[in-house]
């Protein structure tokens, strides 16, 4: 009988081995293993999303949330696709600029002129061709993500309505050649200067003033140490969801459709979050005795995109790409 058990048992084992080599064997391994890396923090507005992503998918793909760049490091998203290390990431357009300076029209100040803008020309035929670009490098577009507008923030009590009121303000930017230059296409006078020391540079009067979105503004408390925002507008921040072309490609049409609706169903609410949430700090900017208004954003864009546009940066943007976007504005 010990025989006969033994023998038993090494047959059984065989042969769940073999089952779990067979395709289909088991529920779990249908399921293809999606990781998606980002740098947001547990707290911020897009983690819900891609939460909610990762729920929406969970009966077809097994949807891992990275968050807090634990998984791969920041900036190194689209080269960790491209090398099969990982599935999905939150991409920066500025990164995908760097393999293919087409992009870096989409990095440009006043290009979009909202949210809403930068999701109309996604889904135009100009977001097709930054999408074969794209796909051509390796890696599938599956949405932008909106995570705030820039605003210029200042100390001084100076009204701005013109480029030509920024000049000689000086204006923080973040360290970098692109950046500097979007301080200079708005009419300022830009300096580099660490996050971290921007509260005490606004302080002691070191600078003039500094640009970020409305929800970093509130976070980092700079409106303790300013008198105005200045709602230029004068960049759409936003990243986009991208995942492997080969693995995209080697799922069939049902499995593609049910991660593209998912991703569109949990960015159209978050972008609203967002939205929300910057209507409520100019509220709130207001309550706490700062100016808060709207400049002539005309002048604002047309002076930037000259400057761009004389910039050695647009020697590579596609003819004509420039018109076709600002031709999708509302």
């Amino acid at each position: 009988m010990t025989h006969l058990t033994r023998r038993t048992a090494i047959a059984a084992a065989i042969a769940a081995t073999t089952a779990l080599a067979l395709p289909g064997a088991s529920l779990a391994q249908d399921k293809p293993v999606l990781r998606f890396s980002s740098v947001v923090s547990e707290n911020d507005i897009r983690a819900e999303a891609f939460a909610e992503i990762a729920a929406a998918v969970s009966d077809t793909f097994d949807f891992q949330v990275f968050n807090g760049a634990t998984l791969v490091k920041q900036g190194t998203e689209m080269t960790s696709i491209q090398r099969g290390n990982l599935e999905m990431g939150l991409i920066a357009p500025q990164a995908i600029a760097e393999q293919i300076p087409e992009w870096s029209i989409v990095t440009s100040a006043y290009l979009f002129s909202d949210a809403a803008h930068l999701k109309a020309t996604f889904d135009s035929e100009v977001g097709d061709q930054l999408k074969q670009m794209a796909a051509d490098a390796g890696i599938h577009v599956l949405a932008p993500v909106y995570f705030g507008t820039r605003q210029v923030n200042l100390a001084p009590d100076k009204e701005i309505m013109t480029p030509e009121d920024l000049s000689g303000v000086t204006l923080r930017m973040p360290g970098g050649e692109a950046w500097q230059f979007l301080g200079e296409a708005i009419g300022a006078n830009p300096t580099p200067l660490a996050y971290a020391e921007v509260y005490t540079a606004l302080q002691t009067g070191a600078i003039d003033g500094q640009d970020n979105p409305l929800p970093n503004d509130y976070n980092m408390k700079f409106y303790e140490v300013t008198s105005q925002i200045v709602l230029t507008g004068h960049l759409i921040g936003f990243d986009v969801i991208g995942i492997g072309k080969e693995l995209w490609d080697s799922f069939s049409p049902e499995q593609q459709q049910t991660l593209q609706s998912a991703v569109d169903t949990a960015i159209a609410k978050s972008t609203q979050r967002h939205l929300d949430r910057e209507a409520e700090l100019v509220q709130f900017f207001k309550d706490q005795g700062l100016k808060v208004y709207e400049p002539d954003r005309i002048a604002f864009r047309d002076h930037a995109q000259k400057k761009y546009l004389e910039s050695d940066f647009a020697k590579s943007w596609p003819e004509g790409m420039i018109e076709a976007i600002n031709a999708l504005a509302k």
